[in-house]
């Protein structure tokens, strides 16, 4: 059996999608807080069983029987060790065979904020004993494609990153490359960076949705500071904005920039490229 943490989110579900199209639907088991919002994947044949972080009764039950596990990391920024913890605390329990840990870009040396607690999460796997892979993944394009309504409404894109690169894949990319992961039996210790090709500046964003939308659309570059105030004043939740005006900044200093080559061997072909995901994104 195959597990997947996180399963209803934009990651998890990809994921399920990749997996089903070698592994038969009743070997995946959806891992969720909220088994409701899993119906759909339980229609399609995936086992749903609740996972609660908070509540680690459901883990252990969660992941009976499950040989490999997908980690993907938890979306409650500030909270995560621990909640790693809990589930790989739960994996061993249960005999898991093996884990795969959804990761950041060069985490060891990376200057994002939000490094930190993947750093953590990694050291507590290798202390776990457990046979895991880490999936060290870089920026998903998304991340900033969902700035496009905002960015022809107000004539401009915005950001912090000056003129770093960007090696931004499309979410989907990385799913296959978790999939691919999972589906092999010699990942015990492999560690992928994995980031998309070519990268891209904030610049070269703009200018695609400008080729695409046959408006002119510049780049706007603020300051850290100016930048998450910015996104605060259009609605978004302060840590929310605090993370991404700080990940702009760390980009400038060259964070989310690397090389595509560890993706493309997981996946079989090159990233998606900007263009594609802009287009993507102006279809809704």
């Amino acid at each position: 059996m195959f597990a997947i943490t996180g399963a209803t989110g934009q990651l998890g579900r990809l994921v399920i999608d990749a997996l089903t199209r070698t592994i038969a639907p009743d070997r995946i088991v959806a891992a969720v807080r909220t088994p409701s919002k899993a119906a759909d994947l339980a229609a399609r044949g995936v086992v749903v069983r609740e996972a609660d972080y908070d509540r680690l009764e459901t883990l252990a039950a969660a992941f009976a029987g499950v040989e490999k596990l997908l980690l993907i990391s938890s979306s409650e920024i500030g909270r995560r060790i621990a909640q790693h913890q809990a589930a790989i605390d739960a994996a061993r329990a249960a005999g898991v065979g093996f884990v795969a840990y959804t990761s950041v870009l060069r985490a060891p040396t990376s200057q994002l904020g939000l490094a930190e607690e993947h750093r953590r999460t990694e050291a507590a796997l290798g202390a776990s004993g457990l046979a895991h892979a880490l999936l060290r993944n870089g920026w998903y394009a998304e991340n900033h494609l969902a700035s496009v309504p905002a960015a022809l409404a107000h004539g401009a894109v915005f950001g912090a990153a000056g003129e770093g690169r960007i090696a931004g894949a499309a979410r989907a990319d990385y799913a296959e490359a978790a999939a691919a992961v999972l589906t092999r039996d010699d990942q015990a210790g492999a560690v992928w960076d994995l980031a998309g090709a070519p990268s891209w500046t904030l610049a070269d964003f703009a200018a695609e949705l400008s080729r695409q939308t046959g408006r002119t659309i510049p780049y706007r570059d603020l300051s850290e500071a100016d930048y998450a105030a910015a996104l605060l004043q259009a609605g978004l939740p302060e840590p929310v904005a605090r993370l991404l005006a700080d990940s702009d900044a760390a980009a400038a200093k060259g964070a989310l920039d690397g090389s595509g080559d560890d993706l493309r061997r997981l996946i079989g072909r090159a990233s998606t490229p900007l263009a594609d995901s802009v287009a993507q994104a102006l279809k809704g």
